[in-house]
C-alpha cells in the first residue's frame, strides 16, 4: 500500500478537501499524489484539485525553511541522525551544486517544478538550506516550483482523463 493510500485510509473520517491537503503536505507524495487523488478518488475538478494541492504542498515550507537548521543541529547529537543529515546534505550538494551555482533561485524553482521522485518542496527546502538561500528567495523559488509542478500534474491528469474517457 502506498503512503498516500495509507494516509487516505487513516483520514477516512475527515472531509475530502482536508485529506487532499494532508497528502500534498507529506514528503514523497506531495502534489504528485494529491492531485490525482483529488480528481480520481474525490471527483474534484482540476482547478480545485490544483488549488488544494498547492496549499497543502506549501504548508510545510515555512517551518522547514525556518527550522531545518536548528532541528538538524539538535538531532545531530545522536549518531544515527548525524549520519542521516550528513548523507542528505552531502547527497543534495553533490547532485545539484552545478545547477544551483549557475542558476540560483531559478534553478531551485525548476528543480522543485519537475514532478519526479526526489524533487519537490521538501527536497527544495533541503537544497535551499544546503546552498544557503535567503528565506525570501527560497520561499519564492519553491512556491514557483510548486505552481509549475501543479500545472504539469494537473495537465497530465486532464489529458489522461480525456484520453481514457
Amino acid at each position: 500500500m502506498t503512503l498516500e493510500a495509507t494516509l487516505v485510509e487513516t483520514l477516512g473520517s475527515v472531509p475530502p478537501w482536508l485529506a487532499v491537503v494532508a497528502v500534498a503536505a507529506i514528503p514523497i507524495a506531495e502534489l504528485r499524489g494529491s492531485i490525482p487523488m483529488a480528481m480520481l478518488k474525490y471527483g474534484y475538478d482540476p482547478l480545485t484539485a490544483f488549488a488544494l494541492s498547492v496549499i497543502g504542498n506549501m504548508l510545510p515550507v515555512i517551518p522547514l525553511l525556518l527550522f531545518l537548521e536548528p532541528v538538524s543541529n539538535f538531532l545531530r547529537r545522536w549518531k544515527i541522525w548525524d549520519r542521516f543529515f550528513t548523507w542528505l546534505f552531502n547527497r543534495t550538494y553533490h547532485k545539484h551544486s552545478a545547477e544551483f551555482e549557475k542558476y540560483g533561485s531559478i534553478g531551485l524553482a525548476i528543480f522543485v517544478g519537475i514532478p519526479l521522485p526526489a524533487t519537490g518542496a521538501w527536497t527544495g527546502c533541503a537544497a535551499a538550506f544546503v546552498f544557503g538561500f535567503k528565506f525570501r528567495n527560497a520561499f519564492l523559488a519553491i512556491f514557483a516550483g510548486v505552481i509549475m509542478a501543479g500545472i504539469i500534474v494537473t495537465v497530465l491528469m486532464v489529458a489522461g482523463t480525456n484520453i481514457f474517457a
